[in-house]
Protein backbone atom coordinates (compact mmCIF):
# COMPACT_ATOMS: atom_id res chain seq x y z
CA UNK A 1 0.00 0.00 0.00
CA UNK A 2 2.89 2.26 1.50
CA UNK A 3 4.40 1.64 -2.39
CA UNK A 4 2.00 2.23 -4.34
CA UNK A 5 1.07 5.39 -2.56
CA UNK A 6 5.04 6.28 -3.28
CA UNK A 7 4.56 5.36 -6.47
CA UNK A 8 1.69 7.79 -7.64
CA UNK A 9 3.53 10.37 -5.23
CA UNK A 10 6.44 10.31 -7.99
CA UNK A 11 4.39 10.41 -11.24
CA UNK A 12 2.68 12.96 -9.92
CA UNK A 13 5.92 14.78 -9.43
CA UNK A 14 7.36 13.99 -12.81
CA UNK A 15 4.01 14.99 -14.74
CA UNK A 16 4.19 18.29 -12.14
CA UNK A 17 7.57 18.73 -13.27
CA UNK A 18 6.75 18.21 -16.96
CA UNK A 19 4.28 21.01 -16.61
CA UNK A 20 6.36 23.51 -15.36
CA UNK A 21 9.04 23.44 -17.32
CA UNK A 22 6.55 23.36 -20.32
CA UNK A 23 4.71 26.14 -19.08
CA UNK A 24 8.40 28.19 -18.33
CA UNK A 25 9.44 27.64 -21.82
CA UNK A 26 5.78 28.53 -23.27
CA UNK A 27 5.71 31.77 -21.41
CA UNK A 28 9.30 32.49 -22.07
CA UNK A 29 8.63 32.31 -26.20
CA UNK A 30 5.22 34.36 -25.37
CA UNK A 31 7.62 37.00 -23.66
CA UNK A 32 10.27 37.15 -26.13
CA UNK A 33 9.15 36.42 -29.32
CA UNK A 34 5.43 36.78 -29.74
CA UNK A 35 5.25 41.06 -29.46
CA UNK A 36 1.80 41.22 -27.72
CA UNK A 37 0.76 44.05 -25.74
CA UNK A 38 2.34 44.03 -22.37
CA UNK A 39 -1.05 43.19 -20.71
CA UNK A 40 -1.63 40.66 -23.48
CA UNK A 41 1.53 38.83 -22.84
CA UNK A 42 0.60 39.15 -18.78
CA UNK A 43 -3.08 37.42 -19.32
CA UNK A 44 -1.96 34.89 -21.55
CA UNK A 45 1.32 33.80 -19.34
CA UNK A 46 -0.80 33.96 -16.23
CA UNK A 47 -3.49 31.50 -18.49
CA UNK A 48 -0.67 29.15 -19.18
CA UNK A 49 0.69 29.31 -15.86
CA UNK A 50 -2.68 28.44 -13.69
CA UNK A 51 -4.40 26.22 -16.57
CA UNK A 52 -1.50 24.07 -17.60
CA UNK A 53 -3.70 22.38 -20.73
CA UNK A 54 -6.40 24.44 -20.64
CA UNK A 55 -4.76 27.61 -20.54
CA UNK A 56 -1.98 26.32 -23.97
CA UNK A 57 -5.20 25.24 -25.45
CA UNK A 58 -6.78 28.29 -25.58
CA UNK A 59 -3.63 29.76 -26.51
CA UNK A 60 -3.39 28.09 -29.81
CA UNK A 61 -6.64 28.56 -30.63
CA UNK A 62 -7.39 32.23 -30.45
CA UNK A 63 -3.79 33.73 -28.86
CA UNK A 64 -1.04 32.61 -30.99
CA UNK A 65 1.16 34.95 -33.28
CA UNK A 66 3.48 32.80 -34.49
CA UNK A 67 3.66 32.86 -37.89
CA UNK A 68 1.65 36.18 -38.32
CA UNK A 69 4.72 38.23 -39.89
CA UNK A 70 5.11 34.64 -42.35
CA UNK A 71 1.65 34.82 -43.16
CA UNK A 72 0.79 38.04 -44.06
CA UNK A 73 4.20 38.81 -46.15
CA UNK A 74 2.98 38.59 -48.88
CA UNK A 75 -0.29 40.46 -48.32
CA UNK A 76 1.39 43.92 -47.02
CA UNK A 77 3.76 43.96 -50.33
CA UNK A 78 1.01 43.74 -52.61
CA UNK A 79 -0.87 46.40 -50.55
CA UNK A 80 1.98 48.73 -51.51
CA UNK A 81 -0.05 49.26 -54.94
CA UNK A 82 -2.01 51.99 -53.59
CA UNK A 83 0.83 53.97 -52.46
CA UNK A 84 1.81 56.13 -55.74
CA UNK A 85 -1.81 57.25 -56.01
CA UNK A 86 -1.55 58.20 -51.99
CA UNK A 87 1.09 60.08 -52.46
CA UNK A 88 -0.05 62.56 -55.57
CA UNK A 89 -3.14 63.08 -53.51
CA UNK A 90 -1.52 63.81 -50.37
CA UNK A 91 0.28 66.90 -52.71
CA UNK A 92 -2.40 68.29 -53.62
CA UNK A 93 -3.70 68.45 -50.31
CA UNK A 94 -1.16 70.05 -49.00
CA UNK A 95 -0.78 72.98 -51.80
CA UNK A 96 -4.86 73.36 -51.25
CA UNK A 97 -5.32 73.11 -54.90
CA UNK A 98 -7.52 69.59 -54.21
CA UNK A 99 -11.30 69.81 -55.30
CA UNK A 100 -13.50 68.53 -52.66
CA UNK A 101 -16.76 67.25 -53.02
CA UNK A 102 -18.27 69.98 -49.66
CA UNK A 103 -16.06 72.84 -49.20
CA UNK A 104 -16.95 71.89 -45.33
CA UNK A 105 -14.74 68.64 -46.13
CA UNK A 106 -11.64 70.91 -45.85
CA UNK A 107 -12.21 71.60 -41.97
CA UNK A 108 -11.40 68.03 -41.17
CA UNK A 109 -7.94 67.69 -43.79
CA UNK A 110 -6.59 66.24 -40.37
CA UNK A 111 -8.44 62.98 -40.52
CA UNK A 112 -8.09 63.12 -44.66
CA UNK A 113 -3.90 63.47 -43.97
CA UNK A 114 -3.95 60.67 -41.40
CA UNK A 115 -5.71 57.82 -43.41
CA UNK A 116 -3.33 58.84 -46.50
CA UNK A 117 -0.18 58.70 -44.41
CA UNK A 118 -0.75 55.55 -41.93
CA UNK A 119 -2.23 52.97 -45.03
CA UNK A 120 -2.17 55.32 -48.19
CA UNK A 121 -6.20 55.46 -48.28
CA UNK A 122 -7.35 58.24 -50.68
CA UNK A 123 -10.10 60.55 -50.45
CA UNK A 124 -13.05 59.59 -52.91
CA UNK A 125 -15.11 62.87 -53.91
CA UNK A 126 -18.64 62.60 -55.69
CA UNK A 127 -20.04 59.76 -54.18
CA UNK A 128 -23.43 59.22 -54.00
CA UNK A 129 -24.73 56.92 -51.28
CA UNK A 130 -28.03 55.00 -50.06
CA UNK A 131 -28.41 53.49 -46.35
CA UNK A 132 -29.72 50.18 -45.38
CA UNK A 133 -31.05 49.58 -41.77
CA UNK A 134 -32.48 46.34 -42.23
CA UNK A 135 -31.70 43.37 -44.11
CA UNK A 136 -34.64 42.77 -46.57
CA UNK A 137 -34.53 45.95 -48.39
CA UNK A 138 -30.77 45.59 -48.78
CA UNK A 139 -30.88 42.49 -50.56
CA UNK A 140 -33.66 43.30 -52.48
CA UNK A 141 -31.46 45.77 -54.29
CA UNK A 142 -27.83 43.95 -54.11
CA UNK A 143 -29.89 40.48 -55.82
CA UNK A 144 -31.57 44.00 -58.43
CA UNK A 145 -27.75 44.98 -58.94
CA UNK A 146 -26.22 41.89 -59.77
CA UNK A 147 -29.06 40.26 -62.25
CA UNK A 148 -28.24 43.52 -63.93
CA UNK A 149 -24.32 42.90 -64.08
CA UNK A 150 -23.26 43.15 -67.13
CA UNK A 151 -19.38 42.20 -67.01
CA UNK A 152 -17.91 41.66 -63.40
CA UNK A 153 -18.87 40.72 -59.94
CA UNK A 154 -17.19 40.32 -56.62
CA UNK A 155 -18.21 39.37 -53.31
CA UNK A 156 -16.84 39.15 -50.28
CA UNK A 157 -18.56 38.29 -46.92
CA UNK A 158 -17.30 36.84 -43.06
CA UNK A 159 -20.46 34.71 -43.26
CA UNK A 160 -21.97 32.86 -45.69
CA UNK A 161 -24.15 29.82 -44.92
CA UNK A 162 -26.10 27.61 -46.77
CA UNK A 163 -30.06 28.25 -46.12
CA UNK A 164 -32.86 29.91 -47.91
CA UNK A 165 -31.16 33.82 -48.43
CA UNK A 166 -28.01 32.31 -49.59
CA UNK A 167 -29.25 29.86 -52.15
CA UNK A 168 -30.92 32.94 -53.58
CA UNK A 169 -27.39 34.35 -53.64
CA UNK A 170 -26.36 31.27 -55.12
CA UNK A 171 -27.86 31.05 -58.14
CA UNK A 172 -27.71 34.74 -59.12
CA UNK A 173 -23.94 34.39 -58.58
CA UNK A 174 -23.82 30.92 -61.17
CA UNK A 175 -26.37 32.56 -63.80
CA UNK A 176 -24.06 35.33 -64.06
CA UNK A 177 -21.27 32.97 -64.15
CA UNK A 178 -22.72 30.75 -66.68
CA UNK A 179 -23.36 34.03 -68.81
CA UNK A 180 -20.21 34.68 -69.11
CA UNK A 181 -19.23 37.27 -66.63
CA UNK A 182 -15.95 37.00 -64.35
CA UNK A 183 -17.55 36.11 -61.06
CA UNK A 184 -15.54 36.04 -57.93
CA UNK A 185 -16.43 35.08 -54.42
CA UNK A 186 -14.01 35.28 -51.01
CA UNK A 187 -15.47 33.95 -47.93
CA UNK A 188 -13.50 33.86 -44.45
CA UNK A 189 -12.54 30.07 -43.42
CA UNK A 190 -14.42 30.59 -39.99
CA UNK A 191 -17.14 32.15 -41.71
CA UNK A 192 -17.70 29.85 -44.11
CA UNK A 193 -18.33 26.62 -41.93
CA UNK A 194 -21.85 26.68 -42.46
CA UNK A 195 -21.86 26.25 -45.91
CA UNK A 196 -22.24 23.03 -47.45
CA UNK A 197 -19.57 21.62 -49.41
CA UNK A 198 -22.07 20.89 -52.30
CA UNK A 199 -23.08 24.54 -52.48
CA UNK A 200 -19.07 25.61 -53.29
CA UNK A 201 -19.00 22.88 -55.48
CA UNK A 202 -21.88 23.91 -57.64
CA UNK A 203 -20.25 27.30 -57.83
CA UNK A 204 -17.21 26.15 -58.87
CA UNK A 205 -18.90 23.98 -60.88
CA UNK A 206 -20.89 26.99 -62.69
CA UNK A 207 -17.89 29.42 -63.53
CA UNK A 208 -17.56 31.22 -60.37
CA UNK A 209 -13.96 31.74 -58.60
CA UNK A 210 -14.55 31.31 -55.01
CA UNK A 211 -11.61 31.58 -52.41
CA UNK A 212 -11.63 30.90 -48.75
CA UNK A 213 -9.20 33.26 -46.94
CA UNK A 214 -7.40 31.62 -44.27
CA UNK A 215 -8.88 28.44 -43.96
CA UNK A 216 -8.86 25.57 -41.34
CA UNK A 217 -6.87 22.42 -41.96
CA UNK A 218 -10.04 20.35 -41.60
CA UNK A 219 -13.84 21.26 -43.28
CA UNK A 220 -15.46 22.42 -40.28
CA UNK A 221 -12.49 22.93 -37.61
CA UNK A 222 -10.26 25.79 -38.06
CA UNK A 223 -7.73 26.64 -35.05
CA UNK A 224 -7.45 30.26 -36.05
CA UNK A 225 -10.02 32.42 -34.44
CA UNK A 226 -7.64 35.20 -35.00
CA UNK A 227 -7.16 36.90 -38.25
CA UNK A 228 -10.60 36.49 -39.48
CA UNK A 229 -11.68 38.83 -42.51
CA UNK A 230 -14.45 40.33 -41.10
CA UNK A 231 -15.42 42.34 -44.15
CA UNK A 232 -18.30 42.81 -46.46
CA UNK A 233 -17.64 44.14 -50.03
CA UNK A 234 -19.71 43.89 -52.78
CA UNK A 235 -18.35 45.57 -56.31
CA UNK A 236 -21.30 45.23 -59.24
CA UNK A 237 -19.14 46.05 -62.62
CA UNK A 238 -16.86 48.37 -60.48
CA UNK A 239 -19.62 50.80 -60.46
CA UNK A 240 -21.87 49.78 -57.76
CA UNK A 241 -20.25 49.53 -53.95
CA UNK A 242 -22.10 47.59 -50.92
CA UNK A 243 -20.40 47.80 -47.82
CA UNK A 244 -21.35 47.22 -44.18
CA UNK A 245 -22.67 45.17 -41.32
CA UNK A 246 -24.94 41.97 -43.34
CA UNK A 247 -23.41 39.16 -43.58
CA UNK A 248 -25.22 36.51 -45.87
CA UNK A 249 -28.07 34.12 -43.96
CA UNK A 250 -31.45 34.60 -43.17
CA UNK A 251 -31.07 35.45 -39.54
CA UNK A 252 -29.53 38.86 -41.55
CA UNK A 253 -33.10 39.24 -42.79
CA UNK A 254 -35.02 39.20 -39.62
CA UNK A 255 -35.57 35.15 -40.02
CA UNK A 256 -33.13 33.68 -37.12
CA UNK A 257 -33.31 33.02 -33.21
CA UNK A 258 -32.01 36.51 -32.63
CA UNK A 259 -35.35 38.23 -34.00
CA UNK A 260 -35.33 41.64 -35.83
CA UNK A 261 -32.08 42.07 -37.17
CA UNK A 262 -31.11 45.62 -36.85
CA UNK A 263 -27.86 46.69 -38.88
CA UNK A 264 -26.43 49.36 -41.41
CA UNK A 265 -25.07 48.74 -44.99
CA UNK A 266 -24.41 51.25 -47.34
CA UNK A 267 -25.21 50.98 -51.30
CA UNK A 268 -22.46 53.24 -53.28
CA UNK A 269 -22.31 54.72 -56.35
CA UNK A 270 -18.82 56.78 -57.72
CA UNK A 271 -15.29 56.69 -57.26
CA UNK A 272 -15.49 55.46 -53.38
CA UNK A 273 -16.35 51.76 -54.97
CA UNK A 274 -12.47 51.85 -56.21
CA UNK A 275 -11.95 51.29 -52.77
CA UNK A 276 -13.75 48.79 -52.06
CA UNK A 277 -12.81 46.84 -55.14
CA UNK A 278 -8.86 47.59 -54.72
CA UNK A 279 -9.40 46.13 -51.35
CA UNK A 280 -11.56 43.13 -52.66
CA UNK A 281 -8.89 42.42 -55.31
CA UNK A 282 -5.78 42.53 -52.73
CA UNK A 283 -7.80 40.43 -50.29
CA UNK A 284 -8.58 37.57 -53.09
CA UNK A 285 -4.79 37.82 -54.40
CA UNK A 286 -3.62 36.93 -51.19
CA UNK A 287 -6.11 33.90 -50.62
CA UNK A 288 -6.26 32.44 -54.15
CA UNK A 289 -3.76 32.22 -57.26
CA UNK A 290 -6.83 32.35 -59.44
CA UNK A 291 -6.84 36.31 -59.76
CA UNK A 292 -5.37 36.26 -62.95
CA UNK A 293 -6.52 39.19 -64.87
CA UNK A 294 -5.42 42.59 -64.33
CA UNK A 295 -6.78 44.91 -62.26
CA UNK A 296 -7.81 49.31 -63.24
CA UNK A 297 -9.39 51.55 -61.78
CA UNK A 298 -12.97 53.45 -62.98
CA UNK A 299 -13.21 56.74 -63.75
CA UNK A 300 -16.60 57.98 -62.77
CA UNK A 301 -18.86 60.63 -64.16
CA UNK A 302 -19.67 63.67 -62.01
CA UNK A 303 -22.32 63.43 -59.21
CA UNK A 304 -24.35 66.35 -58.13
CA UNK A 305 -24.48 66.69 -54.71
CA UNK A 306 -22.38 64.24 -54.14
CA UNK A 307 -19.99 63.40 -51.08
CA UNK A 308 -16.92 63.29 -49.71
CA UNK A 309 -15.14 59.30 -48.64
CA UNK A 310 -12.89 57.56 -47.40
CA UNK A 311 -12.65 53.81 -47.45
CA UNK A 312 -10.67 52.94 -44.83
CA UNK A 313 -9.03 48.69 -43.78
CA UNK A 314 -7.05 48.00 -41.40
CA UNK A 315 -5.77 44.24 -40.05
CA UNK A 316 -3.37 42.59 -38.64
CA UNK A 317 -1.31 42.93 -41.73
CA UNK A 318 -1.19 46.82 -41.38
CA UNK A 319 1.27 49.57 -39.72
CA UNK A 320 -2.03 51.54 -38.19
CA UNK A 321 -4.60 50.62 -36.54
CA UNK A 322 -6.43 53.08 -39.11
CA UNK A 323 -10.29 52.38 -38.16
CA UNK A 324 -9.42 52.75 -34.73
CA UNK A 325 -7.81 55.77 -34.98
CA UNK A 326 -10.44 57.20 -37.24
CA UNK A 327 -12.97 56.33 -34.48
CA UNK A 328 -10.83 58.33 -32.24
CA UNK A 329 -10.54 61.25 -34.40
CA UNK A 330 -14.16 61.25 -34.40
CA UNK A 331 -14.39 61.71 -30.90
CA UNK A 332 -11.94 64.20 -30.05
CA UNK A 333 -13.09 66.25 -32.89
CA UNK A 334 -17.02 66.68 -31.42
CA UNK A 335 -18.38 69.66 -30.10
CA UNK A 336 -21.47 68.64 -29.12
CA UNK A 337 -22.62 64.94 -29.69
CA UNK A 338 -21.43 61.83 -30.27
CA UNK A 339 -23.31 58.74 -30.98
CA UNK A 340 -21.98 54.93 -30.89
CA UNK A 341 -23.91 52.02 -32.32
CA UNK A 342 -22.28 48.69 -31.66
CA UNK A 343 -22.51 44.96 -30.62
CA UNK A 344 -19.58 45.39 -28.80
CA UNK A 345 -18.20 47.49 -26.57
CA UNK A 346 -14.68 46.77 -25.64
CA UNK A 347 -12.19 49.83 -26.04
CA UNK A 348 -8.69 50.35 -25.33
CA UNK A 349 -7.33 52.34 -22.75
CA UNK A 350 -7.12 55.67 -25.21
CA UNK A 351 -10.20 55.50 -26.68
CA UNK A 352 -12.04 54.96 -23.10
CA UNK A 353 -10.32 57.64 -22.26
CA UNK A 354 -10.73 60.10 -25.55
CA UNK A 355 -14.66 59.12 -24.53
CA UNK A 356 -14.28 60.19 -20.67
CA UNK A 357 -12.67 63.72 -21.94
CA UNK A 358 -15.52 64.08 -24.17
CA UNK A 359 -18.01 63.98 -21.62
CA UNK A 360 -16.30 65.86 -19.05
CA UNK A 361 -16.14 68.69 -21.63
CA UNK A 362 -20.12 68.65 -22.52
CA UNK A 363 -20.22 66.53 -24.86
CA UNK A 364 -23.08 64.74 -24.83
CA UNK A 365 -22.16 61.08 -25.24
CA UNK A 366 -24.70 58.75 -26.56
CA UNK A 367 -23.63 54.45 -26.44
CA UNK A 368 -26.63 51.89 -27.63
CA UNK A 369 -25.89 48.15 -27.38
CA UNK A 370 -28.18 45.33 -27.70
CA UNK A 371 -29.57 43.33 -25.04
CA UNK A 372 -29.51 40.33 -26.41
CA UNK A 373 -25.88 39.10 -26.82
CA UNK A 374 -24.44 36.59 -29.12
CA UNK A 375 -20.85 36.39 -27.44
CA UNK A 376 -21.52 36.09 -23.51
CA UNK A 377 -18.22 37.61 -22.03
CA UNK A 378 -17.65 39.91 -24.37
CA UNK A 379 -21.62 41.54 -23.39
CA UNK A 380 -20.44 41.26 -19.63
CA UNK A 381 -17.28 43.24 -20.42
CA UNK A 382 -19.16 45.75 -22.67
CA UNK A 383 -21.50 46.43 -19.41
CA UNK A 384 -18.50 46.65 -17.42
CA UNK A 385 -16.95 49.41 -19.57
CA UNK A 386 -20.31 51.45 -20.16
CA UNK A 387 -20.66 51.26 -16.66
CA UNK A 388 -17.89 53.34 -15.99
CA UNK A 389 -18.61 55.88 -18.83
CA UNK A 390 -21.65 56.36 -16.90
CA UNK A 391 -19.47 57.71 -13.99
CA UNK A 392 -18.40 61.01 -16.43
CA UNK A 393 -22.09 61.52 -17.48
CA UNK A 394 -22.66 59.34 -20.64
CA UNK A 395 -25.80 58.10 -21.61
CA UNK A 396 -26.07 54.34 -22.28
CA UNK A 397 -28.86 52.56 -24.17
CA UNK A 398 -30.02 49.05 -24.01
CA UNK A 399 -31.50 47.75 -27.12
CA UNK A 400 -34.16 45.42 -26.52
CA UNK A 401 -35.69 45.12 -30.24
CA UNK A 402 -33.90 42.53 -31.73
CA UNK A 403 -30.38 41.93 -32.19
CA UNK A 404 -28.54 45.51 -32.67
CA UNK A 405 -25.33 44.34 -34.91
CA UNK A 406 -24.80 47.83 -36.51
CA UNK A 407 -21.22 49.49 -36.43
CA UNK A 408 -22.40 53.34 -36.08
CA UNK A 409 -19.95 56.70 -34.82
CA UNK A 410 -21.64 59.99 -35.37
CA UNK A 411 -19.71 63.04 -34.80
CA UNK A 412 -21.75 65.93 -34.38
CA UNK A 413 -23.15 67.10 -37.62
CA UNK A 414 -20.84 66.57 -40.45
CA UNK A 415 -18.59 63.15 -39.44
CA UNK A 416 -19.75 59.79 -39.20
CA UNK A 417 -18.52 56.24 -40.09
CA UNK A 418 -20.14 53.10 -40.97
CA UNK A 419 -19.03 49.56 -41.70
CA UNK A 420 -18.10 46.31 -40.37
CA UNK A 421 -15.73 47.07 -37.54
CA UNK A 422 -16.96 46.61 -33.60
CA UNK A 423 -16.18 49.06 -31.16
CA UNK A 424 -13.39 46.60 -29.70
CA UNK A 425 -9.92 45.64 -29.55
CA UNK A 426 -10.37 42.66 -31.82
CA UNK A 427 -11.70 44.62 -34.94
CA UNK A 428 -9.22 47.38 -34.17
CA UNK A 429 -6.20 44.59 -34.03
CA UNK A 430 -7.20 40.84 -34.65
CA UNK A 431 -9.22 41.31 -37.80
CA UNK A 432 -10.13 42.38 -41.16
CA UNK A 433 -12.15 45.32 -41.35
CA UNK A 434 -13.10 48.05 -43.50
CA UNK A 435 -15.02 51.38 -43.18
CA UNK A 436 -16.48 54.30 -44.97
CA UNK A 437 -15.53 57.31 -43.10
CA UNK A 438 -18.44 59.82 -44.14
CA UNK A 439 -18.04 63.93 -44.51
CA UNK A 440 -21.82 64.71 -45.04
CA UNK A 441 -24.54 66.52 -43.10
CA UNK A 442 -27.77 64.95 -45.06
CA UNK A 443 -26.12 61.29 -44.46
CA UNK A 444 -25.48 62.48 -41.02
CA UNK A 445 -28.37 63.44 -40.11
CA UNK A 446 -30.46 60.27 -41.31
CA UNK A 447 -27.88 58.33 -38.89
CA UNK A 448 -28.82 60.47 -36.48
CA UNK A 449 -32.45 60.10 -36.66
CA UNK A 450 -32.21 56.22 -37.09
CA UNK A 451 -30.31 55.75 -33.91
CA UNK A 452 -33.29 58.66 -31.92
CA UNK A 453 -35.69 55.99 -33.98
CA UNK A 454 -34.14 53.03 -32.03
CA UNK A 455 -34.61 54.56 -28.69
CA UNK A 456 -38.07 53.83 -28.71
CA UNK A 457 -36.95 50.18 -28.77
CA UNK A 458 -34.31 50.55 -25.40
CA UNK A 459 -33.99 51.26 -22.02
CA UNK A 460 -31.57 53.95 -20.77
CA UNK A 461 -29.20 52.16 -18.01
CA UNK A 462 -29.21 55.06 -15.28
CA UNK A 463 -26.42 54.81 -12.89
CA UNK A 464 -28.76 53.87 -9.82
CA UNK A 465 -29.90 51.04 -12.34
CA UNK A 466 -26.09 50.31 -12.67
CA UNK A 467 -24.69 50.38 -9.45
CA UNK A 468 -28.19 48.92 -7.83
CA UNK A 469 -26.88 45.40 -10.39
CA UNK A 470 -25.90 41.97 -7.94
CA UNK A 471 -22.40 41.25 -6.37
CA UNK A 472 -22.49 38.04 -9.42
CA UNK A 473 -23.48 40.39 -11.61
CA UNK A 474 -20.55 42.57 -10.79
CA UNK A 475 -17.82 39.33 -10.58
CA UNK A 476 -18.61 38.50 -14.03
CA UNK A 477 -18.56 41.87 -15.72
CA UNK A 478 -14.83 42.10 -13.50
CA UNK A 479 -13.54 38.56 -14.45
CA UNK A 480 -14.87 39.82 -18.36
CA UNK A 481 -13.45 43.19 -18.45
CA UNK A 482 -9.57 41.71 -17.07
CA UNK A 483 -10.10 39.24 -19.72
CA UNK A 484 -11.21 41.30 -22.39
CA UNK A 485 -7.56 42.13 -23.82
CA UNK A 486 -8.05 38.30 -25.28
CA UNK A 487 -11.69 38.39 -26.21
Amino acid sequence: MLNTYFGMLKNFAQVYSFLFIANVLISAFIVLYDNKKPVSTLLWVMAINFLPVIGFILYLFIGQDISKSKIFAGKSTADKILEKESVAQLKVIKDGTFVYSKERTKNHVDMIEMFNRAEGEILYTNNRVKKYNEGKSKFKDLFEDLKNAKHTIYVQYYIYKSDELSTEFTNILKEKAIEGLDVYLLIDGMGIRKMKLRDRKDLKKAGVKLAIFFPGVFYKINTHINYRNHRKIVVIDKRIGYVGGFNVGDEYVSKGPMGFWRDTHLRIEGPAVNGLAWRFFLDFKFASDDYTKGFTTELFPEIEDGIDINIVTSGPDTKADSIRNGYEKLITSARKEIYIQTPYFVPDEGLLKALKVAALSGVQVHLMFPKKRDHIFVHWASLSFMGELLKWGAHVYQYEGGFLHTKIVISDDYLSSVGTANFDIRSFELNFEVNAFLYDEELNKKLKEDFKEDLKSCIEITPEMYNNRSRFTKFRESISRLLSPLL
